[in-house]
């Protein structure tokens, strides 16, 4: 029987030195807890000088809706002050980082480029590298496993935004400690970082095979298979395309009150992907798109992990819509005007905005796009 993966929270007895006489912040959510079920917030208190909370999307306790803006809070259980990394201010303040030493992450990454908390990541480690702080990533799992990478470039001249900040694909197959030192060194952030490894984690395992128990990361990430299908459908979040959201299933099914389920699923398997069937699936969301309003769709079955590939499905659903419904499909505007939109930030490249080419080109890029961040990671791989 295979032994359970042990988490860098876990393995935090071997860098005492690290912790020691030091102030220490963590940016976490629910997802950041042990095997045994105990929060890394509890595992900090006992073992360190914890004075900070900090918050990513969603908040401490995963209670708030996406896209919700948040403020600076106390955190009920322990009395200890929440900063607030979803909103105004992404970046940890030099204000905020005078109050620690050390600031750390312990939080459950999905494996797409769309997710936002790598980013918080991100924004936190400038602003250590900007006030002369250590930061250390406890290391997670990646749920989706770390063999496979697929996605397209992106071009973060005209698309660099909190759902793709870095020119990496969408499937990035790395751990989140493995993207800190990714984004430390290619991409120039350079801050005194320490990545905690995980004991016992292996490249090819998918999140069951770690033997960890699953936490939901945020509302619309339910379940492991979601996760599969986040970055397949993912990007219809930016159209009039619902995603699933308001429903028990989210991102695991795609509609609209304008397409007929039975007809949608029969074109969509006439593509013959690899690892996936789509079953006509009639739904009403209680709330975001389409709320209360009957949409005709298909649900996602993925029938082969190892063989579905989530960009080549996205790639080729959202090509048949935008082609077959185009009196329909239509590009959600921008929040900000003058900005580019929500579904441009996703795609992050022109071709695929303005189709200029055809599906089989545009997969063609995408392989290529792959195969290239394929080695540009190697050097930051851990496992």
């Amino acid at each position: 029987m295979m032994n359970k993966v042990i988490l860098g929270i876990e393995n935090i007895d071997n860098y005492k030195e690290l912790f020691e006489n030091k102030r220490v912040g963590l940016i976490t959510n629910p997802t950041g807890i042990t095997s045994d079920f105990e929060s890394s917030i509890d595992v900090l208190r006992r073992k360190t000088n914890l004075v900070g909370l900090f918050s990513p999307e969603h908040g401490v306790r995963a209670s708030i809706q996406a896209g919700v803006h948040l403020d600076t809070y106390i955190d009920e259980d322990t009395g200890i002050t929440v900063y607030s990394l979803y909103g105004k201010n992404k970046k940890p303040s030099k204000e905020v980082l005078d109050n620690v030493d050390i600031l750390s992450i312990d939080i459950q990454d999905n494996g797409s480029r769309y997710y936002t908390f790598i980013y918080t990541m991100a924004y936190a480690m400038m602003a250590c590298a900007e006030h002369d702080k250590e930061f250390v990533v406890f290391d997670r799992p990646n749920p989706i496993n770390c063999e496979v990478v697929e996605g397209n470039h992106l071009d973060v001249e005209k698309y660099r935004s909190f759902v793709g900040y870095y020119d990496m694909p969408q499937r990035h197959g790395l751990t989140i400690g493995e993207l800190a030192l990714l984004f430390n060194t290619e991409y120039g952030i350079n801050c005194k970082l320490h990545v905690i490894p995980m004991t016992g984690y292996e490249r090819w395992m998918d999140y069951e095979d770690t033997k960890l128990p699953w936490i939901i990361p945020t509302p619309n990430i339910p379940t492991i298979n979601t996760c599969y299908v986040y970055n397949a459908t993912c990007i219809f979040e930016g159209t009039n395309v619902a995603e699933g959201r308001g429903t028990t299933t989210p991102f695991e099914l795609v509609g609209a009150p304008w397409m007929k389920a039975e007809t949608l699923a029969k074109e969509l398997n006439s593509y013959n992907l690899e690892g996936v069937v789509f079953r006509p699936q009639w739904f009403t969301p209680t709330f975001s798109k389409y709320k209360d309003e009957l949409c005709g769709g298909v649900f996602l079955h993925i029938t082969d992990r190892k063989k579905f590939s989530a960009l080549k499905t996205s790639w080729t659903m959202l090509y048949h819509i935008r082609t077959t419904y185009s009196e329909h499909f239509k590009v959600n505007k921008p929040y900000v005007e003058g900005r580019p939109s929500l579904f441009e930030f996703e795609v992050g490249t022109d071709y695929m905005i303005d189709m200029r080419y055809s599906l089989e080109e545009e997969l063609r890029i995408l392989d290529e796009d792959s195969k290239k961040f394929e080695e540009i990671r190697k050097p930051y791989l851990i496992y």
